[in-house]
């Protein structure tokens, strides 16, 4: 069996996005005033986070549903919930 990069791997996950964000930033003055690294725009998997300007983007759409933001953002400045029912990350095993 030959081994997969994380490009390929990653393009077996699909995604039924909501129209509402699970995703949400609570305090985007947190986000410019007391994370300078920005570190959820490195742990992210899905590159969900985006610094833009001043302010921190959410393409929740692309959410691997880890919980690595919910966990790993210093501030506790991300909420997270799972997408409702019928929602959100699909895998595909090949």
């Amino acid at each position: 069996m030959s081994t997969k990069t994380i490009e390929e791997k990653q393009y077996l996950v699909r995604f039924k996005a909501d129209h509402k964000s699970h995703l949400t930033i609570i305090d985007h003055d947190i986000c410019l005033t007391q994370c300078p690294d920005k570190l959820c725009t490195l742990f992210c998997p899905g590159e969900v986070y985006k610094w833009e300007g001043k302010r921190m983007q959410v393409g929740y759409e692309g959410c691997h549903e880890c919980g690595s933001c919910r966990i790993g953002c210093p501030t506790q400045n991300i909420k997270w919930e799972y997408p409702k029912g019928g929602y959100g990350v699909i895998f595909r095993l090949a």
